[in-house]
């Protein structure tokens, strides 16, 4: 971290959280910056003195929602009208598969390092008889045969913190990606990586309140979709009865309600990292992802193979223990289940000094 005049020091000051703790776990929940507790607490002081009822409440809560999705769709490079609102990536990854109605024998493709988050919805199809074949990491593009009808694979391993194999980009099937640990976390370019569908989380790297989420959805492939249980929000005409029917952009696959608290809250927390430029975001805390797995690797530790993300995972005999003992020490990691794997999360809010106090907590 640079001088405290910097746009990065005046972000990190932001977090609350982090003036006692050394917080490296935004792969599962980001920290919250104050001037997004601030906007949900406003929200919900206006419903409690104006009340929920009436034009007014309605029009702020659209007006919160048409301002986010905006501010999501930034992220990902893509047009308003390709956003969706969910409330997490696995709403995200069910909606799609929904939509896409696949039959008995279809077959998908998906890798060995998925999140259950994905596999939930996965098993789903395949009780209905859905083909789902797993192939290792690196072999995904190639794993795609005559009877493949899409690829579910993470943006981001989840495990190891590698990206999606570029040859996802030049499939002719659809791609549905994972971008739980991409969006927020680096930079995301729907079209560049070859996307049809990319859905993510809002409370990890964009700092969000949990229950939120985005969903990128490709005009292409939601001419070959339907969506699966429109609601009042995902009506163009919900006065027009049984002949109403959804609309023609994503705003079909957004979840039935987000309260407007949590609306005004994301915004809020988008507002604070692009405030300090997400080049910039994005640049450190990759750079000290990096930095945290050198040293790690020079205390002793194996390191996954990781690419330039901010995700760093190394093993760690009975890692539950030591994500307890380094709880104490004020230093937040998580482990991965079923496996000795500890994995840091390095945000841009991070700081060297968080680093040397994760090496320090370790076990010698």
């Amino acid at each position: 971290m640079s001088g405290t005049g910097t746009p990065l020091a005046a972000l990190r000051a932001q977090f609350p959280v982090l003036e006692q703790v050394a917080y490296l776990n935004a792969g599962t929940n980001g920290p919250v910056p104050r001037a997004a507790t601030v906007a949900a607490c406003a929200q919900l002081e206006r419903e409690q003195a104006g009340g929920r009822g009436g034009l007014t409440h309605f029009e702020r809560r659209e007006q919160l929602a048409g301002a986010l999705r905006a501010a999501y769709a930034e992220r990902l490079g893509c047009p308003p009208a390709d956003l969706a609102l969910t409330t997490s990536t696995t709403e995200g990854v069910a909606r799609v598969l929904l939509a896409l109605d696949l039959r008995a024998g279809d077959e998908i493709v998906t890798s060995d390092e998925e999140h259950p988050g994905v596999l939930g919805p996965l098993a789903a199809q395949r009780a209905r008889g859905v083909v789902v074949r797993t192939a290792p990491w690196v072999d995904v593009a190639d794993a795609v045969g005559p009877r493949t009808r899409l690829v579910v694979c993470s943006h981001v391993s989840w495990r190891s913190g590698r990206f999606a194999p570029a040859g996802l980009a030049q499939l002719d099937v659809p791609v549905l990606l994972d971008g739980a640990q991409g969006a927020g976390a680096v930079p995301v370019d729907v079209a560049a990586l070859g996307a049809d569908a990319y859905a993510a989380a809002g409370q990890k790297w964009l700092c969000g309140p949990e229950g939120t989420g985005l969903l990128f959805v490709s005009e292409a492939l939601r001419e070959r979709m339907r969506a699966p249980a429109p609601g009042y929000v995902n009506l163009a005409d919900p006065g027009a009865g049984l002949d109403a029917v959804p609309h023609a952009d994503a705003r079909a696959y957004d979840a039935p309600v987000l309260a407007a608290a949590s609306l005004a809250q994301a915004g809020a927390a988008l507002d604070v990292l692009g405030g300090a430029g997400w080049d910039a975001v994005h640049a450190h805390a990759a750079d000290l992802a990096a930095t945290a797995a050198d040293a790690l690797r020079d205390h002793g530790r194996d390191v996954l193979p990781r690419d330039r993300t901010t995700l760093v995972t190394w093993r760690e005999p009975d890692a539950p223990a030591v994500v307890e003992r380094l709880a104490a020490a004020d230093v937040v990691v998580r482990s991965l289940p079923g496996e000795d794997l500890l994995r840091a999360s390095v945000g841009a809010w991070s700081s060297a000094d968080d680093l040397d106090r994760l090496l320090v907590a370790l076990p010698a």
